[in-house]
């Protein structure tokens, strides 16, 4: 079968059917989405003449290389004989009264599902403008559907399918690691040290104790929710020790008291060190 692979990180990688798709560019569109997302298995049902030269190598970008040209020609019975099939549909009202399209699964749904089984599975999408029909969705074992505005719900073919592999690619793509925001996050003495300056920096043009107490809380809940970086908070401190060097001794916390100045008196600073 076209597109197995021996890769055991790969065992689960579902097999793509388009069934009776109506235009070149589509398809072209749906391997381009597959290439990204690591998928490399492409059925096509019924499909219209793929030439080289028109629109669907056009639009695949890089998988016309490999996916598009290794595409196999299949049929809806051989589709359901041989896979779990999951069915593309958009949202429809039905409940729990009728089976045909409930209940559905979201893309993340159908990745959580995934993730638990080994399983040949077939992603299986409609034509472009009427999708599956009611009785080939009753053959297929699955429904996923895309929840969207209720004044617009119905994607195009090529929207759904990468959104789809978009949320499939866990299961078929070795991401980039990220970088660990533990590791990577600026040492706690590093932003103590920030906030001895920023502190300093507070008495000198703030004379409310209390009013200081709380800003300094929330920027300490600002700065934990931010994660900064070494380079980030070493930036922030090199502000704040150049705004205190010009400020000089000026502090009012430590010479007026806090009762006088809500009463409206004015601070008495220290002259500035230049």
């Amino acid at each position: 079968m076209s597109g197995e692979s021996t890769d055991p990180t790969r065992s689960r990688e579902p097999v793509v059917v388009v069934v009776e798709p109506k235009t070149p560019g589509n398809v072209g569109t749906i391997a381009r989405a597959m290439k990204n997302f690591g998928l490399s298995d492409l059925k096509l049902v019924d499909p219209p003449e793929l030439d080289e030269d028109g629109e669907a190598y056009g639009f695949a970008g890089h998988a016309r290389e490999d996916v598009l040209p290794n595409a196999d020609e299949v049929t809806f019975e051989e589709v359901v004989e041989n896979y779990h099939t999951i069915g593309t549909t958009a949202i429809t009202n039905e409940d729990s009264r009728k089976h045909v399209r409930f209940p559905f699964k979201t893309p993340v749904e159908v990745r959580e599902s995934l993730e638990t089984v080994e399983t040949e599975t077939a992603l299986v999408f409609g034509r472009e403008g009427t999708g599956l029909d009611n009785a080939e969705l009753k053959r297929l074992d699955e429904v996923c559907s895309i929840p969207a505005s209720g004044d617009y719900p119905v994607l195009n073919l090529g929207q759904a399918a990468t959104i789809l592999f978009y949320e499939l690619r866990t299961l078929t793509v070795e991401e980039t690691q990220l970088p660990d925001v533990e590791r990577e996050r600026a040492s706690e003495a590093e932003i103590d040290r920030f906030y001895d300056f920023f502190e300093e920096f507070h008495r000198s043009i703030d004379n409310r104790a209390h009013k200081r107490e709380k800003t300094n809380v929330m920027l300490r809940r600002l700065l934990g929710r931010a994660h900064p970086t070494e380079r980030e908070i070493t930036t922030l401190t090199g502000i704040f020790r150049r705004a205190n060097d010009l400020l000089g001794d000026r502090t009012f916390g430590d010479h007026t008291d806090d009762a006088d100045a809500d009463a409206g008196s004015e601070p008495t600073a220290r002259p500035r060190r230049d």
